[in-house]
């Protein structure tokens, strides 16, 4: 199979939609529809050829509880990370809202060290469940010449999934070393600052974004806020966003100063810190000296991006 077969596989997996994914992942197997059926038989699933065809051509989509079996039976079947193919999926069409809110990680499983995040987390009275879930999330991360992270500003869309909703927690990590005391918060758009809680000894800060207005569940809100960073006393080599409630769409981009660029970069996802990937990809430097990613239908997770300097 061609190499460029797979990156286009790894490509509709990370972005979707479903069908195309699951277009993709069928061709580059090699396999056709009637072997397709044939494995999932002998693994218990009955699904007709007819159903396989309007599934991969977007013309339905999987629903039902025998349905939502067979694609995670298909992840295997196709040799697909597990959960690949069903994340694509996101909620059933017509389905009822959760009045309990998307499935919560603690903050904890996605920051190390777990403490550090915890003491913040107490000061400032925050609940594992903040009330809000995250539409889309366009971040931008700047290294300046010196290989140092310069700054990161972020738009963020967000929805309400209970009742008076007024605040946004924003937590930053810097590198290892950087003064996390000179670290600079900015509310810009829809918000401003509230309570700011620093550990220097773990490089950590959390800050409150004050919403202009109170939320109810299933309201939208859009804010802007920023960080300019505190220099680390080495060049910094990743950048990392943790998902506690998973997403609807990440986009993350690094920019890099033109005398300064990276000779290698690559995206990855984990599930916790401690964690070796279980994906990644390489990336490549366009004219303006950025890479970038785009992730959706994000379950709780910890996405980011790596460089190499040599």
């Amino acid at each position: 199979m061609q190499r460029t077969d797979h990156r286009d596989l790894a490509t509709a997996l990370r972005t979707g939609p479903f069908h195309l994914a699951l277009r993709t992942a069928i061709a580059v197997r090699g396999l056709a529809l009637h072997r397709v059926r044939d494995h999932l038989a002998l693994r218990g699933v009955h699904i007709g050829i007819t159903s396989l065809s309007y599934w991969q051509q977007g013309h339905r989509r999987p629903e039902r509880p025998e349905s939502l079996r067979a694609v995670r039976e298909l992840e295997r079947v196709l040799d697909l990370p597990a959960h690949s193919l069903t994340r694509l999926l996101g909620p059933r069409r017509g389905a009822p809202t959760d009045p309990a809110g998307p499935p919560v990680r603690p903050y904890r499983d996605l920051i190390s060290p777990a403490t550090a995040v915890d003491e913040l987390l107490a000061a400032l009275a925050s609940p594992r469940d903040t009330g809000l879930h995250t539409i889309t999330h366009i971040e931008r991360i700047r290294i300046g010449a010196d290989r140092r992270l310069l700054r990161r500003d972020s738009q963020h869309a967000l929805r309400a999934h209970r009742d008076g909703i007024d605040r946004y927690l924003a937590i930053h990590q810097g590198d290892p070393g950087s003064d996390i005391t000179r670290v600079g918060v900015r509310a810009e758009e829809n918000c401003r600052p509230g309570r700011i809680r620093r550990d220097q000894a773990h490089d950590l800060l959390v800050a409150e974004l004050l919403l202009d207005r109170r939320l109810r569940a299933g309201d939208t809100h859009l804010l802007g806020y920023g960080f300019d960073d505190a220099p680390s006393p080495t060049p910094s080599s990743e950048y990392i966003r943790g998902f506690n409630s998973g997403a609807g769409q990440y986009v993350l981009q690094v920019t890099f100063h033109p005398a300064a660029l990276p000779v290698r970069c690559h995206r990855f996802a984990r599930r916790s810190p401690a964690e070796r990937p279980y994906e990644t990809e390489e990336l490549t430097l366009d004219g303006h000296h950025c890479v970038h990613l785009v992730a959706t239908a994000l379950r709780p997770c910890i996405l980011g991006i790596r460089w190499d300097w040599e």
